[in-house]
């Protein structure tokens, strides 16, 4: 795949992964559209990018309707949509049994929902165009951790849903991809919508990810499983 002049769209643009990954398909050609919730964090990324300006889309992608509004922006603003890179995401940790209902209730909705209602809206850009969504889930989604069961449990309902989505929008051309990155050093561990987060090894640089992950669009790779970082 060439990102030279693709029209891109950036989920959790702002965040410890999105800001790299934003740089590298900015300094790759793409056109972008960034969306995130703060909107002067995205005023400032999108003034660090050296080519052309960005369209930037404050939205909350928890709300039903705010999905759908980010791919109407992002299309009417690039003509039409290559590729979708999801990176918003959120963490929580907590024992079994003691999960508050407010932060089971966003987790499942940051981690699963939003981006799922996230795909659906921007399927038929997609269909048109035989583009490529890159979802990323998490190493969580293979395999359960004490301590994060319902952080867990968001991340492998997304990948799930994702490889399904990859096989059947295969024979439409368009392809989803599944990208698992291990742990990695964006802070996010950091800043959970519950609970501490457990002594965790070292995490991978994200620069790092973000490079792989920019690999994984340009090599037409279908799968990026946490072994490939």
């Amino acid at each position: 795949m060439d990102l030279q002049n693709a029209r891109v769209l950036v989920t959790g643009a702002t965040g410890g992964l999105g800001r790299p990954t934003v740089a590298r398909l900015a300094a790759a050609g793409a056109r972008l559209a960034l969306t995130a919730r703060d909107e002067a964090r995205l005023a400032e990324l999108a003034g660090s990018l050296g080519n052309e300006p960005p369209l930037v889309v404050p939205a909350d992608l928890t709300l039903p309707d705010q999905p759908q509004a980010v791919v109407d922006a992002a299309v009417e603003h690039l003509g039409a949509l290559d590729v979708v890179v999801h990176l918003a995401g959120a963490s929580g940790f907590a024992s079994v049994g003691t999960e508050d209902d407010d932060a089971l209730d966003e987790l499942l909705l940051i981690d699963y929902l939003a981006p799922v209602r996230l795909l659906r809206a921007a399927l038929p850009a997609l269909r048109e165009t035989k583009g490529t969504a890159l979802v990323v889930t998490a190493v969580l989604a293979e395999g359960p951790v004490a301590g994060m069961a319902a952080y867990g449990a968001a991340k492998a309902a997304l990948s799930s849903y994702v490889g399904a989505a990859a096989k059947e929008l295969r024979r439409s051309g368009v392809r989803v991809v599944d990208a698992r990155p291990p742990h990695t050093e964006t802070g996010l561990a950091d800043r959970p919508l519950t609970g501490t987060a457990p002594k965790l090894p070292h995490g991978k640089h994200p620069d790092d990810v973000a490079a792989r992950l920019v690999q994984a669009l340009v090599d037409d790779e279908r799968e990026v499983p946490s072994t490939a970082f």
